[in-house]
């Protein structure tokens, strides 16, 4: 143990000393201080129990925490261990000479088995302070016990096996009444189920062990000097209570499977790791003649639970003619051997001795060495003394022997929380990987590894293994932080200029073909690698100037799109012509600055594809910014492929609804140029609403001109109001477009018989039609006869409109008599007026003392006041603050303008030395204009009862209570 330290130690002080030696150029090396801070605690440190015993020790077991010690000759001492002061003592009560042989603990601590010398056996339960004789068992030496770790408990045993001194195996049962201290007999049965024999004879059952595999089956080993037996079995479920006998009698006419070894020192003895956390045993230590037979349990397999097996002879110093041991206990890698005056421990992964501790005369000999399965504790004693030792870290050192066993998978599981350990682990796998030509292992190992950067990459160059070196660098890179961005640079700069290197040889190869198509598929993993995008963004430059050196366009093309250069893309597919996968690549990506770019050399070859890329945008784009493509289209293009910038403008007017001008004019020129029957469609839906209309009116009127489009001039003239303009060029189309257009102006008769005159001149003069002349007249009712007149020539005859003018003078004649009917009734109504004034004058009414005003219920003679026919009463201010508020602006701003005035009027004059005919002028003059300002003022306040006319059936839906001062108000009433 001592020199495997030493190596260790000198070789981290090697690494320590190298990297403090030499430095680094390329990527950093990070490596690990190993000094030993303190002196590292051994592996099994031992410490002695402070326990004087009163007697000698005969024997000592401990299970779960329970230890059982025979004292002298009739005493038993019991420990709890988690409670040491408070130790428990039994008398045997025997007085005959009787000795303790041998005593056994179950796993639970709660069963104790007591063998005597005198063939007898004796039962403790941990629950009671009585010791109990097992009648069936008298005359068996007991050599050993097979607990029944599956079904015992703490006041049953369940079915366990008995091995004896004669190397007969029962079957027994041991449980104790809940009822009364112990039943009858304790022992509930004691049968025999088998005979082990040697060579020459039956031979003392030394060890039993009793395992439960999976799928219900049984594996039971006895050992004796020199054969470990092993009995396979099922047992039917629901029938485990009634024990092992069926799996015994499986082998009742032959032998079971056993091992055998020549050599023998009288007794044998198994030991088992159970590691924490299972039920069942990993591994056994048997200790017999010939050494020390190790090796693993596989449950799985169906005739034999032993796998792995291999012995480890007895180390040099130890004469099992002298000194043989005497006991053995299995740990995770060490099985530890008890000889007389030393304890040795054995690596059961390299057999070497790792550890021997001697005990000194005083303690005497060595009795036994126990271990307790459930802390992992080992126990030793003598008759006198009592040691404990702890196992700590027991796999501390575990990776290094793996290592030298080229087991690198377990060395790095033994070692994967100590980094520096790691790293040696791994080099020396690296290195044994490239020693045995396993370059792309050697290459992912090297890359977890702290050696330097730069010999490493020169090792597989100079082994011409550029796979490998790809390999190594890409690992690297994954390994790298992301603060290091020098070094993450340039391995991404190399690791692309190798693989476009080793996609060149491979691709004029034919054989390679498969291989070439797989390192492709990792090479564009890399460039795709979300790790590796930050860098390859930063340095796409330095990437294309790769690519474009090898004249890899293919994966140039698919670097940009990685890196969302789709502008590059899209300019290299334009270029070669390939204008269907340049508009895939716009519309996967739907970059509208893209679009904008390439869409006129994409329309040139593709127009209907492009304008269905266009509309499948919808809002995205903007149709201003694309009309210079469509129109440098549509110059060179024909009627047919202008449809497609048509059908264009028509998605954006009619499906987005755009009201840009430029686009509704450009649609206006197109329609103007190809479809004219569209284009009037496109005015009369638009509407001649001016303020709604989103085409130019003067851009549109002259574009209509140009083409002679007429009827299209004349509706833009109607939208524009130029009612004229539209007559006369519609009476060039046809006369019923023009009457449709003279009756337009509503509020203008004026105007509207001045266009009716130009279309009955045009009808009369131009057509020479008297008739439709004449339907003129009965078209607009503004016309009559006499205006049309002058537009007839002089030879036509009165024949042709004497119906007209009778008409005409019938009109006449209804308007006379109507003229006449209404003075007779204005005469009459101005007779009844000068009745009702004069009626009013004389009428009155009467105001008592003790009347109130209805506003604010004060006396109502006490200020000036109103009276109404109604009957109400206000004062003059009382009804002043009611009414103003109802009334509309214009009046309550005349209203405190008449105010204003009325106030000046009643100011005494500031001047006291005007003549005195004068100042009565003056006086005059102002009384007059003061009751004319007075009678205005009555005209808006008095002018109806505040609560009987129409103020108070206006106010009806205003509430009682101005919203403003609700919570005022609401706050008041609380």
């Amino acid at each position: 143990m001592a020199s495997i330290l030493d190596e260790y130690e000198d070789s981290l002080y090697r690494s320590a000393s190298v990297q403090q030696s030499r430095a680094s150029v390329g990527i950093p090396h990070s490596g690990y201080v190993n000094a030993r801070l303190e002196k590292e605690t051994p592996i099994f440190n031992k410490q002695r129990i402070d326990f004087a015993p009163p007697e000698k020790i005969n024997s000592l077991v401990v299970s779960s925490n329970q230890l059982c010690m025979s004292l002298g000759k009739d005493t038993l001492l019991r420990i709890d261990l988690g409670k040491p002061d408070e130790p428990n003592q039994v008398e045997l009560g025997r007085k005959d000479e009787a000795k303790v042989y041998k005593m056994f603990l179950d796993h639970t601590g709660s069963h104790l088995l007591i063998a005597l010398n005198t063939s007898e056996c004796l039962y403790l339960n941990r629950s009671v302070q009585k010791v109990r004789a097992l009648s069936r068992w008298k005359g068996h030496l007991i050599e050993s016990v097979g607990w029944n770790k599956f079904l015992g408990s703490e006041t049953n045993t369940g079915p366990i096996l008995v091995g004896t001194a004669q190397g007969q195996i029962y079957e027994a049962e041991i449980s104790v009444s809940e009822g009364s201290l112990f039943s009858t007999n304790p022992d509930q049965y004691f049968r025999q189920v088998y005979t082990l024999e040697e060579e020459s004879g039956p031979a003392p059952v030394c060890c039993l062990e009793i395992e439960r595999g999976i799928e219900g089956k049984f594996f039971i080993i006895a050992t004796t000097r020199k054969r470990l037996f092993q009995f396979v079995g099922k047992v039917p479920e629901g029938t485990e209570q009634q024990g092992f006998s069926s799996i015994f009698a499986m082998h009742a006419d032959h032998l079971p499977s056993f091992r055998e070894f020549p050599a023998s020192f009288g007794f044998s003895e198994i030991a088992f790791y159970t590691p924490k956390l299972r039920s069942n045993p990993r591994s056994f230590a048997w200790m017999m003649g010939n050494g020390v037979l190790y090796g693993t349990l596989d449950y799985s397999r169906p005739d034999s639970i032993l796998s792995d097996e291999r012995v480890w002879v007895y180390p040099s110093d130890i004469d099992i003619t002298v000194n043989k041991p005497i006991s053995i206990v299995l740990t995770q890698f060490h099985f530890l051997l008890l000889l007389p005056d030393r304890v040795k421990a054995v690596c059961t992964l390299n057999g070497q001795v790792v550890f021997q501790d001697l005990f000194l005369e005083k303690f005497g000999l060595l009795t036994r060495m126990i271990k307790d399965p459930t802390v992992q504790q080992i126990w030793i004693h003598t008759e006198k003394v009592v040691f404990r030792y702890h196992v700590q870290r027991e796999s501390r050192d575990v990776w290094k022997m793996y290592m030298n066993m080229n087991k690198f998978d377990l060395a790095k599981e033994y070692c994967k929380d100590r980094p520096e350990c790691l790293d040696i682990v791994l080099a020396k796998e690296a290195e044994h990987c490239f020693q045995n030509k396993r370059y792309l292992d050697s290459a992912k190992c090297y890359a977890l590894t702290q050696n330097y950067f730069e010999e490493i990459a020169l090792k597989f160059i100079e082994a011409k293994q550029e796979e490998a070196l790809m390999e190594f660098l890409i690992k690297k890179l994954s390994n790298l932080k992301p603060s290091e961005k020098t070094q993450t640079t340039l391995l991404t700069t190399w690791l692309t200029e190798l693989y476009l290197n080793w996609l060149g040889i491979l691709e004029g190869d034919p054989s390679q073909r498969n291989l070439y198509l797989d390192t492709r598929e990792k090479f564009r993993t890399f460039l795709s690698s979300p790790k590796n995008k930050d860098c390859l963004f930063n340095n796409r430059a330095s990437i294309y100037e790769l690519l474009a050196s090898h004249g890899d366009t293919e994966h140039m093309v698919y670097f940009a799109v990685i890196m969302q250069d789709y502008e590059r893309v899209v300019a290299h597919h334009c270029q070669h012509d390939e204008y269907d996968e340049a508009l895939n690549v716009l519309s996967r990506h739907r970059d509208e600055k893209l679009f904008y770019k390439f869409s006129p050399v994409l329309i040139q070859h593709i127009p209907k594809k492009v304008v269905d890329a266009w509309i499948s945008m919808g809002s995205r784009l903007d149709a201003r910014n694309l009309i210079p493509a469509l129109v440098n289209y549509s110059q060179s293009a024909s009627t047919q492929q202008i449809n497609e910038a048509i059908r264009y403008m028509e998605f954006c007017v009619y499906q987005l609804e755009e009201t840009q001008q430029a686009i509704h004019n450009y649609l206006l020129s197109l329609y103007a140029l190809c479809r004219p029957d569209s284009l009037l469609s496109y005015l009369e839906q638009a509407g001649t609403n001016p303020n709604r209309i989103h085409y130019d009116l003067k851009y549109a009127l002259r574009l209509c001109a140009e083409h002679g489009h007429r009827h299209a001039c004349v509706h833009i003239y109607k939208v524009m109001e130029l009612y004229e303009e539209a007559v006369d060029l519609a009476l060039q189309v046809d006369v019923d477009l023009a009457k449709s257009c003279a009756d337009l102006p509503e509020d203008d008769e004026e105007l509207r018989k001045k266009l009716w005159l130009k279309i009955a001149c045009h009808v009369v003069q131009e057509e020479k039609d008297v008739k439709k002349a004449m339907a003129c007249l009965s078209s607009c009712a503004l016309l009559k006869i006499e205006d049309v007149l002058p537009f007839f020539p002089d030879f036509v005859t009165i024949d042709h409109f004497k119906e007209a003018i009778c008409n005409s003078l019938e009109d006449y004649n209804k308007h006379i008599e109507e003229l006449k009917r209404e003075m007779e009734e204005a005469t009459q109504s101005a007779k009844r007026i000068r009745e009702d004034i004069q009626e009013m004058r004389n009428k009155y009414g009467s105001v008592e003392p003790q009347e109130k005003c209805a506003a604010c219920d004060f006396p109502l003679l006490n200020r000036p006041f109103y009276l109404f026919l109604c009957g109400h009463m206000f004062h003059y201010d009382c009804l002043l603050q009611a009414v103003f508020p109802n009334l509309p602006a214009y009046k309550q701003a005349k209203l405190e303008d008449l105010q204003k005035k009325l106030a000046a009027t009643s100011q005494p004059s500031k001047s006291h030395h005007r003549p005195k005919d004068a100042d009565t002028i003056s006086l005059g003059k102002g009384q007059q204009s003061r009751e004319q300002i007075k009678a205005d003022i009555d005209d808006i306040v008095a002018a109806e009862c505040v609560y009987c006319g129409e103020l108070m059936i206006r106010s009806i839906d205003k509430p009682f209570i101005d919203p403003q001062n609700y919570e005022e108000e609401m706050q008041s009433w609380l």
